[in-house]
């Protein structure tokens, strides 16, 4: 099988794998994929790029009507608790900005402010449970930031507090074009 095609192969299984199993990251479904299919040879595993093409054309072929309404309670998660941490600039990323999320997602919001204790200090007055921890980039593993994940019924929302300055230097556009990130209003526009 020539590359090209195994990589596709591996992509699609990953996307499935994926799909049923909300407890894979891209990493490890397509490592997972690729012995299934018998493919260890690392150069033909997709990019996640890739994978998230055949996740949605999975999601769209086998799960649409869940996918949507799932994605649509996901977003408005999304804007409500956007709207309650206006002060530090929340910005909706990952599976819910960019439409992948199914059963098993949660809301990623990143937040940009020089207050970190503040933050906390308001969650602890909000009526949702929350555990705190440590985030650190996979590009730069020597940072460390705050992350909050919130027990909310409807979903998990997970927060990770940036400096205010972090912002101008985050890239802003995916590989494919498409935003890493958005503001309160653009997260409007996606419901």
């Amino acid at each position: 099988m020539k590359q090209h095609d195994m990589r596709r192969h591996i992509a699609h299984a990953a996307a499935r794998l994926l799909a049923e199993d909300g407890s894979l990251d891209y990493g490890s479904a397509k490592r997972k994929a690729a012995r299934q299919l018998g493919a260890p040879d690392s150069r033909s595993l997709p990019d996640n790029v890739e994978v998230e093409e055949a996740l949605r054309s999975y999601r769209a072929l086998y799960q649409a009507e869940e996918t949507r309404a799932q994605l649509a309670l996901l977003r408005q998660v999304a804007i409500d608790y956007m709207e309650r941490l206006a002060d530090f600039d929340p910005h909706l990323t990952g599976p819910v900005l960019n439409g992948t999320a199914g059963r098993h997602a949660g809301v990623q919001l990143q937040l940009f402010s020089d207050q970190p204790k503040e933050l906390e200090f308001l969650l602890m007055r909000l009526p949702v449970p929350y555990a705190t921890g440590e985030f650190r980039p996979a590009d730069t593993p020597t940072r460390v930031f705050p992350r909050f994940v919130l027990d909310d019924p409807r979903a998990p929302v997970e927060l990770v507090v940036y400096p205010a300055a972090e912002l101008r230097s985050m890239k802003r556009l995916q590989a494919d074009g498409s935003p890493r990130r958005v503001r309160l209003p653009q997260a409007k526009a996606l419901t």
